[in-house]
């Protein structure tokens, strides 16, 4: 069925389809009215779920571990500084394999206070063990929320995931949406059943003291957790295409990448204007194209390198900037790609912090730009800021 509605209205429509049982949520804009509208379905009885309202945050994450431990489907929802907060916690539920899910809108972090989008909040949390989904459209934003359930619940996984949407962008935007029966959703997802869960009958220890001779090991479980999660997410994305008729089944989305002489990797809404840019750019006879990385969590390293076999001149526009060299993307991806193919070149963009416009005309800047490194081999700077009030694509 297709429906109007914004990307916060298709995140909570996700979590209705896929039978949550416990909810625990913190308001923050602008991910609030996600909360609010399960709160409305849990009142009128559109969805069975237990509803806790809690003082933060930090205990919303510390209330859905314990629920999930008890083997109920977990959901809460956060943004900004409130995932933030939250940061001992989401180590404390990707440490324990608590398959929890949560889309976050995605917002700058202060201070100064600043409401709107950008990839900061999420980007400081790629290391705690949490599988990363951006969305380019309120339609992702519903299917990823199931695709993240199925792949954190498989036993050979039992990590939490993090569905991102970009705030604003996204959240308070309206756009059709194709909803699922909810039928459909329950032949695609089974109920969560977890291999142990607390039993009161028979108490035990979760999450207790680990010793040096074992703490390792632990460590480890999680990271080859986290490496089987990607043939996970081919194989939950192919079922879904099979189900509802959207393909999934890649962690890279390559778009007219095909004999692309230089490509563009980009997370998240812009995802959607750096396409149009790049249609332009073709009907001007260059041959661009643009990589979405729909997953970064686990980190797609096969699917870039595939992408370079053929653009050996690659971009990458982050809405995110470290203080070493360029935005985290661009890291990941130059560090990924320099030891299995060191002659490709690696240009970075950082731009649309704190909710700044990213136009079709900085994004074929930013194309042309790559065309001139792929023509002479070389570039004049490894990483460029796109957009500052001087109006200059340059640290």
């Amino acid at each position: 069925m297709l429906d109007l509605m914004t990307g916060n209205a298709a995140a909570a429509k996700g979590a209705m389809l896929a039978r949550v049982e416990v909810i625990a949520a913190y308001p923050i804009t602008p991910q609030t009215s996600i909360s609010e509208k399960l709160a409305e379905m849990v009142a009128n009885d559109e969805i069975k779920a237990k509803y806790i309202k809690v003082e933060s945050e930090h205990s919303a994450m510390a209330a859905l571990i314990g629920a999930s431990y008890v083997g109920a489907r977990t959901f809460t929802a956060t943004s900004s500084q409130g995932l933030a907060l939250m940061h001992e916690m989401l180590f404390w539920a990707a440490g324990a394999r608590r398959p929890i899910v949560m889309p976050v809108v995605s917002r700058a972090l202060g201070p100064p206070w600043n409401i709107w989008t950008d990839h900061m909040d999420v980007m400081g949390e790629r290391d705690t063990g949490w599988m990363q989904f951006f969305c380019e459209n309120n339609q992702e934003t519903l299917d990823l929320i199931l695709i993240a359930y199925r792949v954190a619940e498989d036993k050979e996984v039992m990590l939490p995931a993090m569905s991102i949407e970009d705030g604003f962008i996204l959240s308070h935007t309206f756009e059709k949406v194709d909803v699922p029966a909810i039928e459909e959703v329950d032949f695609y997802l089974h109920p969560f059943n977890p291999d142990v869960k607390v039993n009161f009958r028979k108490p035990r220890r979760y999450g207790s003291l680990v010793m040096p001779d074992w703490a390792m090991e632990f460590r480890y479980n999680n990271y080859l957790a986290m490496e089987k999660a990607k043939k996970k997410l081919v194989e939950a994305g192919t079922a879904f295409r099979k189900a509802f008729g959207r393909d999934y089944a890649s962690l890279i989305e390559p778009y007219r990448c095909e004999d692309a002489d230089v490509a563009l990797v980009v997370a998240g809404s812009a995802a959607g204007t750096a396409k149009v840019a790049a249609d332009r750019m073709r009907e001007r006879g260059k041959r661009v194209g643009v990589a979405k990385m729909r997953v970064f969590r686990p980190f797609p390293t096969e699917e870039l390198l595939r992408l370079a076999e053929v653009s050996r001149t690659i971009g990458v526009f982050d809405r995110s900037y470290t203080f070493a060299q360029g935005g985290a993307i661009y890291g990941e991806v130059r560090n990924a790609l320099f030891p299995l193919a060191p002659d490709v070149k690696v240009k970075g963009y950082i731009g649309g912090l704190g909710g700044r416009d990213v136009t079709e005309a900085e994004f074929e800047k930013m194309f042309e730009d790559l065309l001139s490194i792929h023509r002479s081999g070389s570039m004049q700077r490894e990483v460029d800021w796109v957009g500052l009030k001087d109006g200059s694509l340059r640290w």
